[in-house]
């Protein structure tokens, strides 16, 4: 944008599998309003179901049997809800080549739901103690500290997704009003109150931690340069609070299950 570098050469023309998978993923994103994160997933699983049954880019030569096929060989070394996704991802893809016409008949029923069996139907939380011992192990004399506790602390209070933590922006933050806007799945909206200890948490990252910088997003990364987190970055700062406070590797969502 400088004009220091020359503009890189085009590449060359995908293929018609390429082509396919790319119309697919702006389908998710478009018509189904899906995250990033779960279009990128959904359109890698695709984009491999394709390459093995279909390589030339023609779904039209996919039968029922390759769909529970395909089902029945990636989803058996799977965890339950690895292989429920996996079954989720064709069913989305199969349906919209039938909606485009691509597949004369509706061959998405074939991929079998994918079960299994719990202890419990309870999810997992941590435990009081364990959700201190992580609070605990953030520095805050640092400035990755006091993000990593802010972080963490609205993690456990508002059971928040990792992606909606790392989508809260400047403007969603209502100080006066004590209330947070959450940016949830589907691009819903909403509107919780905001606990004063986490409230006092993102204001000490804002004054003393968080980078001057162009965007929006509260929490950046901790090293240059900054941007904003992903929900995927959230998550390994939920794993690397349960390194230094010497308790099993956990992730957000057992933050969530905690509230």
């Amino acid at each position: 944008g400088l004009g220091i570098l020359p503009p890189e050469p085009p590449g060359p023309p995908g293929d018609a599998a390429s082509v396919l998978i790319a119309e697919f993923a702006e389908y998710l994103r478009s018509e189904r309003g899906l995250a990033a994160m779960t279009v990128t997933a959904y359109s890698s699983r695709a984009a491999r179901f394709l390459a093995r049954y279909a390589p030339d880019g023609d779904p039209a030569v996919i039968t029922p049997g390759d769909v529970t096929a395909a089902v029945l060989a990636d989803a058996s070394g799977l965890p339950a809800g690895s292989g429920q996704n996996l079954a989720c991802a064709l069913r989305a893809f199969l349906r919209y080549c039938h909606m485009q016409g691509l597949i004369t008949s509706d061959v998405a029923a074939a991929a079998m739901a994918v079960t299994g069996r719990r202890a419990t139907m309870l999810p997992r939380g941590l435990e009081p103690a364990q959700v201190t011992a992580l609070l605990s192990a953030c520095d805050r004399g640092e400035p990755g500290g006091r993000r990593d506790y802010a972080v963490i602390l609205l993690l456990s209070r508002l059971g928040l997704r990792a992606g909606e933590a790392a989508r809260v922006r400047l403007d969603d933050i209502n100080w006066r009003a004590g209330e947070i806007g959450i940016r949830g799945k589907g691009g819903r909206h909403d509107v919780l109150p905001l606990p004063a200890d986490v409230g006092a948490a993102i204001a000490a990252w804002l004054r003393d931690g968080r980078p001057s910088v162009p965007f929006r997003e509260v929490f950046t990364s901790a090293f240059a340069p900054a941007r904003p987190l992903a929900g995927s970055s959230v998550g390994w700062i939920v794993r690397r609070a349960c390194a230094r406070a010497g308790i099993p590797a956990s992730g957000a969502r057992r933050l969530r299950h905690a509230a």
